[in-house]
């Protein structure tokens, strides 16, 4: 039933928003993830329970990163950054697009082929990497708007570079087609980042093959957690 499928995606996104620790009240996640989903009206009587959110947050937690519901018990959860880019790339896999214009089948499959291209381009900009991985999360969250999804669901977790890289990705589609007006090409063009985002376009459109081989999504997190603590060991090393 449509009410029975209404109750499940607000229940996994209210479960998503706790684990990002974007909410910290298990009501206020169902209320924000309503909102998010396009259910601002719903009556009390179509919202999932507590122990529905409660047993969402379990699955996610044994699949990204060994948070538990009980860690919300109180309404606080500790959850780093890679848990949070598991938890919302995982949904993905559900996700397929239009053939004719991505023949390889469903969105995660694509975000690791242009992550695994990323890698062999630039293999040391992190932030550029998880632009590449993390570039199409939103339509996971909303299909119908998912670039400001995937920011909020991003926020504090990434970078501004990685932010800006997302936000502006569909743009340069825009610009290639000659659809993007003159103070908006002047925007992009003037930016320190746009030969970054018009590579991450490239790999965006590159990233589309029937059969490439890619790593799987824990393996692409533990490339970026290996890569951030290098980051961090190289940074300690120069402040010494």
């Amino acid at each position: 039933m449509l009410a029975d499928k209404i109750r499940r995606q607000i229940a996994f996104e209210a479960a998503r928003l706790l684990l990002a620790q974007q909410e910290t009240d298990i009501l206020l996640a169902k209320r924000l993830a309503a909102r998010r989903l396009g259910y601002p009206r719903l009556s009390r009587r179509d919202f999932p329970t507590h122990d529905e959110v409660r047993e969402q947050l379990s699955l996610l937690g044994r699949t990204s990163g060994g948070v538990s519901a009980g860690s919300f018990a109180d309404g606080n959860a500790m959850a780093d950054r890679f848990t949070v880019y598991a938890s919302l790339l995982r949904p993905l896999a559900a996700v397929r697009q239009r053939p004719e214009e991505h023949p390889e089948g469903d969105v995660l499959y694509h975000s690791l082929q242009v992550f695994e291209l990323a890698r062999h381009a630039v293999p040391y900009d992190e932030e550029f990497l998880l632009a590449a991985l993390l570039h199409d999360v939103g339509k996971g969250i909303d299909p119908r708007d998912p670039v400001p999804a995937a920011l909020a669901a991003l926020q504090r977790h990434v970078t501004s570079r990685t932010a800006w890289l997302i936000e502006n990705l569909f743009q340069v589609t825009l610009l290639r087609g000659n659809e993007l007006g003159m103070r908006g090409r002047k925007r992009l063009e003037e930016s320190e980042n746009f030969d970054d985002l018009e590579l991450l376009d490239q790999l965006d459109r590159q990233g589309r093959q029937c059969g490439a081989i890619v790593p799987d999504m824990e393996e692409a997190l533990q490339i970026l957690r290996d890569l951030a603590s290098e980051h961090e060991e190289s940074e300690k090393s120069t402040d010494e």
